[in-house]
């Protein structure tokens, strides 16, 4: 592909170190880096909320004004807070590896890295991966499926789907430690309470379904991590099916032809 003849948005060439920050004024005390780290140490500490471009000035020992000649604008900043937080991804598919168990570990990074830093959860999502990091979350996540036989989109969907499905699972554990955390008790104790006060607003009710899970009791696992793997389980075993069906539609052309057509299963 031929590199397109683009003009890069500002706030992207300066992650990548394309281009540096025009020199007017007084001469810069700061770098990039140190900015989104103060950024970073603030919205960890004290939460998202508390990270403004005056408090991180502040926590930085400058003027306000003089962050816009690192940053463009606070949502900048934001963006490219998440993309260092997020650090880089897990190691990529081995030479001998299959792309499930590679393609596993690429979620369960994506969910590690949102309980690492929690705040980055409420930071909305502006646009696909152009970032350092996330690119190369990007590169890992398709370099997973090489091979498979999916299509350039198949491949594009089938990471979204799990990106998307670990941090919709890591925002809803984050949110009920902290929820937990409120009340003084541990995600395991408010789990335990919650299935007792099911057990008694249900009782005298029509809820078939409920009584049955409620009755198999010791049967019922209440461990998030193994409910994370089992629906990633079921994501990975759709992407399967597709790969299967994939390599089967040349398969059977090469069996109506004879067998003597080269195969294009990928």
């Amino acid at each position: 592909m031929d590199k397109p003849d683009v003009e890069l948005p500002e706030s992207v060439a300066l992650a990548w170190g394309l281009r540096d920050r025009p020199s007017r004024g007084p001469k810069r005390s700061l770098s990039l880096d140190q900015v989104v780290a103060a950024g970073i140490q603030i919205a960890q500490g004290e939460g998202l909320a508390a990270v403004s471009m005056s408090r991180v000035a502040s926590e930085l020992g400058v003027a306000t004004m003089s962050l816009y000649r690192y940053v463009p604008t606070k949502h900048d900043l934001l963006d490219l807070m998440v993309d260092t937080a997020y650090g880089p991804p897990p190691r990529p598919r081995g030479a001998d590896e299959g792309w499930r168990p590679a393609l596993a570990r690429w979620g369960e990074g994506n969910v590690a890295a949102l309980r690492r830093q929690p705040w980055m959860r409420h930071v909305p999502i502006s646009g696909p991966p152009i970032n350092p990091n996330q690119v190369r979350w990007l590169e890992y996540g398709l370099a997973a499926l090489r091979g498979t036989g999916l299509r350039a989109s198949e491949r594009i969907a089938a990471i979204m789907l799990v990106s998307g499905y670990a941090r919709s699972w890591a925002t809803l554990t984050v949110d009920i430690a902290e929820g937990a955390a409120r009340t003084g008790q541990t995600p395991e104790e408010v789990g335990l309470r919650y299935w007792q006060h099911l057990a008694t607003v249900t009782a005298p009710g029509p809820y078939p379904a409920i009584h049955e899970l409620l009755a198999e009791g010791d049967e019922y696992d209440d461990d998030t991590d193994l409910e994370w793997r089992f629906g990633l389980g079921r994501i990975l075993d759709g992407v399967a099916a597709m790969i299967e069906a994939r390599a089967a539609v040349p398969a059977r052309e090469a069996g109506r032809s004879g067998g003597d057509g080269p195969s294009d299963a990928g």
